[in-house]
This record gives C-alpha cells, structure tokens and sequence, in this order.
C-alpha cells in the first residue's frame, strides 16, 4: 500500500541533502544519513551555553557524526553519556560512557566507533532517567517537527525510554543542525515521531512547542521484521 507521508518525508530528505552539498554546507555523501554539518563544533558550544544544558546531568544522544562535538562536550563536563549501539541489535542496546571511567580522551570516546570498544553496555532496566535528548535531523521545522534519515530508530530509542519511564516531563529534546535544515513550511508527522523542543544551529537557539511525543511503543507501527530484529522489541512485545 503506497505511504503518502513516507513518499513527502523522502522528497523533502533528498531536497535537504541536495541542498547541504550544493551549498557545501555539509561534506559530499550525506544522502542516506544524519548529515555531518559544518559548523557542528559551534552548535555544540551555542547548546552548552544553555541553562537546560547546563542543569542536566544524564544525557540520551544518538551516536551520528554530527552530534559528536555535543557527546564529547558532554563527557568533557563530566555528563553521563548513553548513546545507542547500531541499530538497537544488541541485547543491551546502549552504550554507557561515564566520564569518571574514560579510559581515553573525550574527544575519542564521543565517537561512535571509538566507544563500541570501550563502552559498558546497558539495557532499558539499567538506566538512569535522562534529562536531555540529543538527536541529529534531516531536516526540522520551528514547530519541532522533524525529519531523520528515514529508518525510525530515534523514535524507537525515544518511545523505549518513555515507555520505561526514563523521560520525565522535563526532559527536553534538542536537536542540532546547519541553518539550511531548518524549514519555513509545515512537514509531515505521523503518531509514532517525536517532536523536538529546542533546535540548536550555529548561530541561531529556536524553542518549539508544544512538545509532542508518543506514550511508547506504538506496536502497530511496526514491522514483524523490524521487532525481530531488535531484541529490546522483541522481549516486549505483545504477543498475537
């Protein structure tokens, strides 16, 4: 059955990414991915001026190549840090790097590759409630919705945590992005996105809102496949 928002989300991501290399805002080779901006760093040091930054202590941030400056900020200010190992196939699917046990430097540490060696993994039931989401985009707009790369498993990690209670009301969701990302047009959310609260760009700090995010799973939107293939889906779900 053809999917209208799932078509408009792709036609949107492919403009965004287009656009990123055009105007060589981002390195070649963004399409399929969070893209690593330019100006990254910049964001990362307008997001650490803030006060929600600033007040929390236990941070959820995906593990893309654009968001590295805010984990590595994060361990250098000694946040707790848990980021999710490739696509949530582990049975513990999150990688814990606390800064008090790095074995190298921060820097190092925030990267992915970097921290599938040296992180403690952990489950749902072993992790402490968050209190700031740090998730990458393709594309958002000033009312927070937003647009990933397409394979839902930020909305996943997200719908997990809320389902095991680990976001609290509180909790604030920022994404960071390159100026170009940001859109003036309305774009399409389904039941199961989450929207975000802050957008952060080099130059620019943009509070959305209302906060919109599902109360956790949404089972009939996924795949038997997608279940499978996750085992923090797979323990969970419901049977039949």
């Amino acid at each position: 059955m053809p999917n209208p928002d799932g078509q408009a989300k792709n036609t949107i991501r492919e403009r965004v990414w287009t656009l990123l290399e055009r105007q060589q805002a981002a390195p070649a080779g963004v399409h399929g991915r969070i893209p690593a901006f330019y100006g990254a760093e910049r964001a990362a040091q307008r997001l650490a001026a803030l006060p929600i930054w600033q007040e929390a202590a236990v941070i959820k941030a995906v593990p893309d190549k654009a968001q590295l400056p805010v984990r590595a900020q994060a361990l250098r200010e000694g946040k707790l840090v848990y980021m999710a190992a490739p696509k949530l196939a582990a049975d513990k699917p999150f990688y814990l790097l606390d800064p008090a046990k790095l074995t190298v430097p921060p820097q190092q540490a925030a990267s992915s590759k970097v921290a599938a060696r040296i992180a403690q993994t952990v489950g749902v039931d072993e992790m402490e409630s968050v209190d700031l989401i740090i998730c990458g985009s393709v594309a958002v707009n000033r009312y927070g919705v937003r647009l990933g790369k397409g394979a839902g498993y930020s909305d996943i990690e997200v719908a997990l945590l809320q389902e095991a209670g680990l976001i609290r009301p509180e909790t604030t969701i920022v994404t960071t992005v390159h100026p170009l990302q940001v859109l003036d047009e309305s774009l399409p959310e389904t039941r199961h996105d989450f929207s975000v609260d802050l957008i952060v760009t080099p130059d620019e700090t943009i509070t959305c809102g209302p906060p919109r995010r599902p109360t956790g799973i949404l089972w009939d939107h996924l795949t038997a496949d997608k279940i499978a293939a996750i085992p923090a889906l797979a323990t969970r779900a419901p049977e039949g």
